[in-house]
């Protein structure tokens, strides 16, 4: 952790709607004059697109696990030597892993691959990133140990899997088979390296809707909002002002000591009452150690 650069990650599975609080952290840097360095999480990834189906193809014929959730998959040391970067010196290096063919025409380069590191703009007051592996501990990388702020985004399973099944056929041109599939092969490594990271969060945000997820494989539309209802854990609950929060988001209520329960269509108000007080405090004690 740093005190004169702080670090905010947002942190969940591919599905989880990671970009949706995404969103969220940028209103509200926009709103309060907060100028964030990004990081997203799939710059991190050790293969492009062709290199990373050569090794899966080998990875099945040799009976192993192998997917964009584990370790073999993933440049987490590079990660863990940018966030200390950021931490020491307020800069860092990123890149782009280039999803499509929109996202690939600016850099003249076909979609699936990655575009060239770049250093950090100077003079950011923190530095943002969004990802599968923001909190992850293993032997040799401890990522959560450099983060300021820990931000879990964690849908229920089936409804997880039901946005992912969506996002991938209708934006990415993958089918329904081809995504099962990318399920299956990913569980072994979302049980070892995904869930783990939940237990370092500070809070976590879960959707749960309220209407049959039982089947996500038929499921034709993706629960809405106010099909929903958005859980929130606070790791440590002291400090929070839940008399506050259960005042200002109608139909809320407190299911344990250190949790609250919202409607699903004020996930960003809860989001905005609960981040902004906690990003104007970085902001403050990175003040008071500059001057």
């Amino acid at each position: 952790m740093s005190r004169k650069h702080p670090i905010i990650a947002v942190t969940g599975s591919s599905g989880a709607g990671t970009s949706t609080v995404k969103r969220t952290f940028e209103a509200i840097f926009r709103r309060e004059g907060v100028r964030a360095a990004t990081i997203e999480g799939d710059a991190f990834h050790r293969y492009e697109r062709k290199e990373m189906k050569e090794r899966l193809a080998e990875a099945d014929r040799a009976g192993r696990p192998l997917s964009h959730f584990g370790p073999e998959s993933n440049e987490w040391a590079e990660l863990e030597r940018q966030f200390r970067a950021y931490g020491e010196s307020g800069r860092c290096r990123t890149r782009l892993y280039l999803h499509n063919d929109d996202e690939a025409a600016p850099w003249k380069q076909p979609p699936g691959t990655f575009t060239p590191w770049q250093d950090t703009p100077v003079d950011t007051d923190l530095l943002f990133y969004e990802g599968l592996h923001g909190c992850v501990k293993i032997d040799g990388v401890d990522l959560a140990r450099h983060v300021d702020l820990k931000i879990g985004v964690v849908p229920i399973i089936n409804l997880e899997w039901i946005q992912k099944i969506h996002r991938d056929t209708r934006e990415r041109g993958y089918s329904k088979e081809a995504v099962a599939d990318t399920i299956l092969r990913r569980m072994h490594d979302y049980v070892h390296y995904i869930c783990p990271q939940f237990a370092e969060t500070d809070i976590n945000f879960q959707r749960v809707p309220v209407v049959d997820t039982s089947n996500p494989f038929i499921a034709r539309d993706i629960p809405t909002a106010g099909e929903s209802m958005t859980v929130i854990r606070f790791r440590n609950p002291r400090g929070i002002d839940f008399p506050y929060l259960l005042s200002m988001i109608g139909e809320s209520f407190m299911s344990r000591a250190n949790t609250i329960v919202v409607p699903g269509g004020k996930m960003d108000l809860a989001m905005q009452l609960i981040l902004t007080p906690m990003i104007l405090r970085l902001m403050e004690i990175r003040r008071a150690q500059l001057a």
